[in-house]
């Protein structure tokens, strides 16, 4: 989901699992103590890269707007005429689907053989559903480069045969193929109620819409069968309850049309299983419902065993849809989201499915109207949203994010994210527990172009309104993710706090920047988090806006890897970067949390250390003594403070009487200059200069004020720290 404001209006109605790349393989690896991350797939998937090519490798890259940043592990093969890349099989095998690309405006083929031997059938290519462009949603390029092609191999080839396909004169970027043993077409279930016999097409040629309403209406409380074959249905269907649609399988019976049920309602027991349902939407049209399933089944619906593909969104689910069980399906190429729980769901599972391509959030619910409820999203594989979030929860109560792989998100998103980002109004915000448990997350989460920063692999954002649920994060893999794992931020830009977070066991290998970013006011405690090869610093804590407030990392013990902080907030970390040596001229105070012992009305702790002089902290006034303590995020050597108020005549001269205190852990404090007063005089500038003994060393910084002259509180508009004498 998107908006057009400076971040990103909807348009559209123990340890995780570690993750082993072998010979190209992307595998889930299950620890004993816990399950393993994503879905149980029927297919093996196998990088091009990885394979044996004439073509040329394109990547890694994670620039937004280049075809590698949208590939499965950011690289991918590019092939000129004649040019292929062939395939070890990895498992007994009689089907392939192909992830591939093609230059914008072309279309071509690619022959296929296996073990040298080139087959009759070949693997057709097109740009016709690819090459999107969004331009309503702020921060988006053209996207949607990759689309998927499928073909039964017409024979089995089993592990260890070669599979190549070749180019026949288009340049094709080839991704990833998933390697699949398909099992014969079902047969039709006994009293079940057959399209066929109601006169659909299944040539493809005529138009089947009527036979399939025909088959409904005469199969209330039983079974409408979909016969193997290519079915034309060229408006949606409506009153469909109390019915199961089945196919003969999704390699067999497919549905040709981009939109399928649509209905505001349904007194349930909708059952949609094993077949296809492929559309033709090339572009998002937000006004547009082309999806699979647009509004409500019913309660106690299911849909089980699809293939869905070049649809808008996959489903789009609004009304009722109580205890609706989502499983076994794969949605591939949807210029938008895979499937949304816009409200008021009650007791979903969306579990066991594997979405690949979308071109919004892969998975989200949107408490829009009511809140959804009670749901999930377990066992779930997703690879390459191109546009938003693997996995999206807005809103919410008590809502389960378990046990889901997510990997190479684009642009725009996180891996998961846990967002109080309302798009419209009513919305509910996050309420109750938001369980986030045993997901595993890989080259997940991007640059954002409206903030210019990045977005880490987990992100918990308060950006329409203070997150007070309770947001429990537990044993989570994060790998790869080429800027931050673990994000805190409010996205709107109004400092809203994130609460009641709790990270608990978590293994983070190889990220580019940092361990935990903490852009919001807020706090969370952090235990058992294992951390290897940081890319810049632990932690980067710089409240966002400047003058926030600051969040609270409470070590709840068993971390490692990850106690060093990011020191500079006027600059962002770069992946690979590690901390800059601090420039012996800068203000090490500059843009770091502050925190005080009360403040007045708009007065905050943080405006003393915004490199702004007009603005000013105040504390609680008649309250002597008052602290104003600052983190400069590592211990330094610190040889000077230079205090200032507001540089206006208006501010008469004063004294306040200041006591000097420093700490290298935030608790222990020990004075390091004495009580006595500074003057501050708007005709020398309203500044006092503190110089500070040889042999100081303090991360924590606080001015304890005893008095005030010109005020019964105590006043600064900016503190600064600084190496030099």
């Amino acid at each position: 989901m998107h908006s057009s404001t400076a971040a990103h209006l909807r348009r559209t109605p123990a340890i995780g699992a570690v993750v082993a790349l072998a010979a190209g393989m992307l595998v889930a690896v299950a620890p004993a103590a816990h399950a393993a991350s994503g879905a149980t797939l029927p297919f093996t998937s196998v990088e091009a890269e990885s394979a044996t090519t004439t073509g040329t490798k394109i990547g890694p890259d994670h620039t937004q707007g280049t075809l590698a940043s949208e590939a499965s592990g950011r690289q991918a093969v590019r092939l000129s005429s004649g040019q292929r890349v062939e395939f070890t099989v990895p498992r007994a095998a009689n089907a392939v689907n192909l992830a591939y690309s093609v230059p914008d405006g072309q279309s071509g083929t690619l022959n296929v053989y296996v073990n040298g031997t080139r087959l009759a059938r070949t693997i057709p290519v097109t740009s016709k559903y690819s090459y999107v462009d969004t331009g309503w949603i702020a921060g988006a390029k053209t996207h949607h480069f990759f689309d998927n092609a499928r073909l039964l191999l017409g024979r089995d080839v089993q592990a260890g045969d070669k599979v190549a396909v070749e180019s026949t004169g288009t340049q094709v970027t080839v991704d990833v193929a998933d390697f699949e043993q398909v099992a014969a077409a079902a047969s039709q279930p006994a009293g079940s109620v057959s399209v066929v016999a109601k006169g659909a097409d299944p040539s493809g040629n005529g138009d089947s819409t009527q036979a399939f309403r025909d088959a409904i209406t005469a199969a209330q409380g039983g079974t409408v069968w979909i016969p193997p074959g290519d079915y034309r249905v060229t408006s949606s269907l409506s009153g469909v309850q109390n019915v199961t649609l089945q196919g003969a399988g999704s390699w067999y019976s497919v549905v040709r049309t981009s939109r399928f049920v649509d209905q505001t309602s349904s007194s349930g027991n909708v059952h949609i299983k094993d077949f296809a349902v492929i559309g033709e939407v090339t572009e998002r049209v937000d006004s547009s419902p082309d999806n699979f399933v647009n509004g409500s089944l019913g309660p106690n619906s299911s849909v089980s065993g699809m293939w869905l593909q070049h649809l808008k969104v996959g489903l789009w689910l609004t009304g009722n849809n109580d205890n609706l069980v989502v499983e076994n399906s794969r949605i591939l190429d949807t210029t938008a989201d895979g499937l949304n729980l816009n409200g008021s769901a009650k007791g979903v599972r969306v579990r066991n499915n594997f979405l690949r391509n979308q071109g919004d959030d892969s998975l989200a619910m949107w408490s829009l109207y009511a809140p959804d409820t009670n749901s999930s999203f377990e066992n779930n594989t997703i690879s390459q949203p191109n546009l938003a979030n693997g996995i999206a929860i807005y809103g919410g109560t008590d809502i389960s994010v378990k046990n889901n792989l997510v990997s190479d998100t684009n642009a725009l998103g996180s891996g998961i994210a846990i967002s109080n980002q309302k798009f419209l109004d009513p919305f509910s915000p996050l309420a109750g527990t938001i369980t986030v448990d045993g997901n595993t997350l890989v080259r997940t989460g991007a640059m954002n172009p409206n903030w210019n920063h990045p977005m880490g692999a987990l992100r918990v954002d308060s950006y329409d309104s203070a997150v007070n649920a309770t947001v429990d994060i537990t044993d989570t893999t994060i790998i790869d993710s080429p800027y931050s794992a673990f994000e805190f931020v409010s996205g709107g830009g109004r400092g809203y706090p994130v609460r009641n977070v709790d990270v608990t066991g978590a293994t983070v290998r190889n990220t580019g920047t940092v361990v935990v970013q903490a852009e919001a006011q807020g706090a969370a405690t952090f235990r058992n988090v294992t951390a290897t090869q940081v890319g810049a610093a632990g932690v980067y804590n710089c409240p966002y806006p400047a003058n926030s407030g600051s969040f609270t990392l409470t070590d709840g013990g068993g971390n490692s890897g990850w106690s060093s902080t990011w020191t500079d907030c006027s600059t962002w970390p770069q992946p690979g970067q590690g901390n800059p040596d601090p420039d012996p001229g800068r203000n090490l105070a500059k843009g770091r949390p502050a925190t005080a012992t009360g403040s007045q009305d708009v007065y905050t702790p943080g405006k003393a250390a915004d490199g702004d002089a007009n603005s000013y902290w105040e504390s609680a006034n008649n309250a002597f003594p008052q602290a104003w303590t600052v983190d400069l995020g590592s211990s330094y050597p610190v040889r000077r403070l230079v205090l200032k108020l507001p540089p206006s005549a208006v501010w008469g001269a004063r004294t306040q009487t200041i006591t000097v205190l420093g700490s290298t852990d935030g608790s222990a404090y020990a004075t390091v200059v004495g009580s006595r007063g500074y003057r501050f005089d708007p005709a020398t500038g309203n500044t006092a200069t503190v110089s500070l003994p040889s042999g100081t060393d303090l991360r924590y910084l606080r001015l304890s004020v005893s008095a005030n002259t010109g005020w019964p509180a105590g006043q600064f508009s900016e503190v600064e720290a600084y190496l030099t004498s």
